[in-house]
Parts: structure tokens; sequence; C-alpha cells
């Protein structure tokens, strides 16, 4: 199987294929800090006690993760709400997922959308 060649960062430095130098990662985190500072809290766009329970009774009849054989621990919003409290209410919006799908898919997929 071939191996794809290093690459080098904008910093300079040679970077091994699917890595990140380390001035991406701090770069990374400064910007999410920023973004951390004006965003709400979790509280703040809805997910209070009522959510919790709704959660817990979601996930009590949807069992399994929905992309793999896992079982399910987060309840996802297929579209993203956004504020849209109809939408962050509607059931036929949500879908169980194990939480490594949850944080490593759904997001990518949600990045790769925004994109387009």
């Amino acid at each position: 199987m071939p191996i794809s060649a290093p690459r080098i960062c904008s910093c300079g430095k040679v970077v091994a294929h699917g890595e990140r130098c380390a001035c991406q990662i701090r770069r990374h985190k400064e910007s999410s800090a920023r973004y951390d500072k004006t965003r709400p809290s979790a509280r703040q766009r809805g997910y209070d006690s009522k959510w919790d329970q709704a959660r817990k009774d979601f996930l009590a009849v949807h069992k399994t993760c929905v992309k793999c054989p896992n079982p399910a621990t987060v309840v996802d919003h297929i579209t993203p709400h956004k504020g849209d409290i109809k939408l962050f209410w509607d059931r036929k919006n949500w879908q169980p997922l194990c939480e490594p799908c949850h944080n490593s898919r759904k997001q990518r997929e949600e990045r790769r959308r925004e994109r387009q």
C-alpha cells in the first residue's frame, strides 16, 4: 500500500500526511476559544431539564446508534436547529447516535455541508 508524502506547513515545518502541525493546533485552539466566548451556554440554547427528560425517554426507545451497532448515548438533531425552537423539539429531526459517531462522523458531515 503506498504511503502519502509528507507536506510542508505554512510555518515551514515538514508534517506527516494526515497529521497537523503544532502551529495549526494552536491556531485551532485560539479560534475555538474566541468562538466559545460568544456562544450561549447549553442551557441558553434549550438543553434544559425538559430536554434532559425528553432525551432520556427517546434513548429508552431508540437504544442503538443509527450509524453503527453501538448503544446510543446522544440524541442528535439531523438538521441543525441553530436556535429554531420548533426544529429543536421536532422528534422527526432526532436520531440516536453513540458518542464516537456524533463527535466525529456527524461533525465532519456538518462541516462539509457548511462549506458547500
